[in-house]
Formats: C-alpha cells, structure tokens, sequence
C-alpha cells in the first residue's frame, strides 16, 4: 500500500504515546496518594464514640474542634438499638493528647451556619482518654429556644399593656400621687398632702404651737425648781444649815441629860437616906429638916433642866418641821 506523498512520518510514535499514558497514570496516583496522606489516611488514629439522642445537622467528614482547632472527623454514623444516634470520631494520635477522662463534647447548632462538634477540656492534667471510649454529646440547639423566647415576649407585652391601660393599677396610683402633689402646694406643704385635708394639717400646726408654749413653761418651771432646789440644798445641808444646827442642839441635849442623869444619881442618894433613916424614927426626926431642904434643891434643878430641853426643842421645831410636839413635864 502507498502512503500519501504529502503525510509527514512521526517517529517512535508508538514509544511517545507509550510515555504520556505511563506519565498521566503516575500523575493520578500520586495526586492520589497526596490526597490521602492529606486528609490524614496514613496517619496512626484512635476511634472515640459520641452518643447523642439525635444527629440532626451532623454529617460523615464533619470536623471536630478543641479551641477553635479540628482535631479529629466523624468517620461513621449509626442508630443503635436504643434509638440514640452513635457517631465514630478518628482522632490522630498526635492530636488525641488534648482529650482527658474529664473532658466534656457538645454539639451546637446556631441560628447562623451548620452544627459544630466541640471538645471542652478544664483539666489537661486529669487522666487521657482511652481509645476507643464512648461518651455522651451534649447538645445545644438555639432554635429550640425560640418559641419559649417568643413566648416569654408575648407574656411580658401582655403584662406591659395591663400596666398601661386605662383602669390600670398604675394609672390609678398616678392619679392618687397626682392629687397628693396638689395637696403639697398648699399653705401647710407636705403636712396637708399627708393629711389629705388643709383643716386637719391646721390642728396639727396649733397643736405643736401649743406643745412649743407647753415646753417652753416647763423649761422655766424646771428652772425655778432647779433654784429651790439649790436654795433648800444651802439651807440644809450649807454651813450653818438646819444640818450642823441640829448637830449642835444634840450636842447641848446630850449635856442637858448629862444633868438630868447626876440629879437623878442625887435623887437615889436621897431616898437610899430615906430608906436608912425608916429604920431609925428619932434620926428621921432629926433629917426632916435637912431632906426637905435638899428635895427643894434637887426639884429646882430637874426643873431647870426640863426647861432647857423644852428650850432646844422649841428650837428644833422652829428650824425643821417635826410631825409632832415633844414636851417633857416635870412630875
């Protein structure tokens, strides 16, 4: 067979397209292997199972963060026989250092954007998590609280519009601070306002008016007692009071008695005599002279005496008010 005389031969045509898909199959495996080792498919993992009641939101591939850093990616999805979704999180090795026994996961679902799995660590000190460990998502959907918000406003609107309406508590007790502002403007101020009537706040005024006047007579009353006192305190218990003066009346009543005493010591004398001259008749004869004598004598002084007490007494009497007259009578 003849071959076209204007076709140009290609050399080693066969060995060229040989290269390129030799060249293109490499390419591929190793953009392959790159990608792999890329999203970690050679890199040593351990498994951890999350539990949660449900797994809307959460796909296979879907990271799962500590700070903000993915740290590990839900590799698998299941129901278990309690009706609770499993999830299956690789972990790298290296990364798996900053989960402890006391670590807590959440899934959050926001408003804005899809659902995140967290890790929280308080203790990095605690024990590390074992591989293989199962433990329990907490989640957290904002969007569930939205109607009980949405109530909650309903209810505090509600009660905004109780407060402002017509015959409203508040109205009414605006009203009454209204009337007792007016009251205040008055001629007795906040004494009417209080009051609530201009003729009662006008007692109360003249009330205090008079217990002022009260007040001001009892302080002058208090301060003429006050003067007695100190008068009556001079008087009695001063120099020369009613105190020493019957300290001295005492003094002279006691020397008073003193006589009294040796005339009455005279006056056994006597009858001791007289019961020794009974016993011989012709010596009485001869005493009665003598005795009658001395019994004139003794009587004239026990008389003396009696006056001088009677005396101070009087004296006493004049100066300290006794309940009572004392009077010593001669027999």
């Amino acid at each position: 067979m003849n071959r076209p005389s204007g076709a140009p031969l290609i050399k080693n045509l066969e060995l060229k397209v040989g290269v390129l898909l030799v060249s293109t199959v490499l390419l591929i495996t190793g953009f392959v292997v790159y990608s792999l080792y890329a999203r970690g498919a050679f890199h040593s993992t351990q498994s951890l199972t999350l539990i949660a009641p449900e797994a809307e939101g959460v796909s296979i591939g879907m990271p799962m963060t500590f700070s903000g850093f993915p740290i590990g990616e839900v590799k698998r999805m299941e129901l278990g026989e309690d009706g609770k979704v499993r999830l299956e999180i690789a972990i790298p090795t290296e990364d798996a250092r900053w989960l402890r026994e006391s670590s807590v996961f959440t899934l959050e679902k926001s408003l804005v954007g899809g659902a995140k799995i967290k890790a929280h660590t308080a203790n990095l000190s605690d024990k590390p998590l074992a591989a293989g460990a199962a433990r329990t998502l907490l989640t957290g959907d904002a969007a569930q609280e939205i109607p009980v918000l949405i109530q909650q406003v309903k209810d505090i609107l509600k009660n905004v519009a109780d407060m402002t309406g017509k015959d409203s508590h508040i109205n009414h007790t605006l009203a009454n601070v209204e009337n007792v502002t007016a009251r205040m403007t008055g001629e007795y101020g906040v004494l009417e306002g209080v009051l609530g009537d201009r003729e009662k706040a006008r007692h109360v005024v003249a009330a205090l008016e008079k217990a002022n006047a009260l007040l001001t007579n009892l302080n002058g009353v208090s301060l003429k007692v006050d003067g007695v006192l100190a008068k009556t305190d001079s008087r009695v218990f001063g120099p020369e009071g009613v105190i020493d003066q019957a300290q001295l009346s005492i003094t002279k009543i006691n020397g008073i008695l003193g006589d009294v005493r040796e005339s009455l010591k005279k006056a056994d004398a006597l009858l001791a005599n007289a019961q020794t001259a009974s016993a011989d008749l012709p010596k009485i004869t001869g005493n009665v002279r003598e005795a009658t004598a001395d019994m004139t004598q003794l009587r004239t002084e026990i008389d003396e005496s009696a006056r001088k007490v009677n005396h101070l007494i009087n004296e006493i009497n004049k100066k300290w008010p006794f309940a009572r007259d004392v009077e010593i009578k001669t027999p």
